[in-house]
């Protein structure tokens, strides 16, 4: 499956990959991992296409709704698991709990929430990063220079504001598949 997905990504699509190296070689076995802008349905695929050539094992969480036959099934064979929005379930908690019960657990985010322009990211990744003492890997998809650009290793400190600063630049001038939204 790998030779195929390298085919499609570096071939057929023209990306390439940049970046912590280290990621890749399956060093880092906890982690919240977030990718940014996500402005489009395209940055799935190219996450997906992106974890099998680096082979990396990596989880998601998506709206309930998208987890029904037989899309679901295909969403939980990528590691996805259906999140429950509407209860009252503390889901930093639920999630943090999922790090310390697996050995290797690596799950992905959009820190923007939506597909849409947001003024603020959500604080949730943050928080779980923090809850499960993991650190944060950054991704990005820079679809006007067809890049994903892995960060380092960022341990969240006890001041969110820096914290958050530090991250935005990590994406400074990363456009998304719709720049508008980016």
């Amino acid at each position: 499956m790998q030779w195929l997905a390298k085919l499609i990504y570096y071939k057929i699509l023209g990306w390439h990959v940049v970046g912590n190296t280290s990621f890749s070689k399956n060093t880092i076995k906890k982690a919240v991992i977030i990718a940014a802008p996500h402005t489009s349905w395209h940055d799935f695929y190219i996450s997906i296409l992106l974890r099998a050539i680096i082979n990396i094992k990596t989880n998601f969480v998506g709206k309930k709704e998208l987890f029904v036959f037989p899309i679901g099934l295909f969403f939980k064979a990528l590691g996805g698991a259906p999140l429950n929005r509407e209860s009252n379930e503390n889901k930093v908690e639920a999630i943090a709990k999922l790090f310390m019960d697996n050995e290797e657990f690596r799950i992905a985010f959009a820190p923007e929430g939506t597909r849409k322009k947001v003024k603020e990211w959500r604080t949730g990744f943050y928080y779980i990063a923090k809850r499960a003492q993991v650190p944060i890997i950054m991704f990005t998809l820079d679809f006007e220079n067809k890049e994903n650009r892995i960060s380092e290793p960022f341990y969240p400190t006890d001041n969110i504001a820096a914290d958050f600063q530090y991250m935005h630049n990590f994406y400074k001038g990363v456009k998304g598949k719709i720049p508008e939204y980016s």
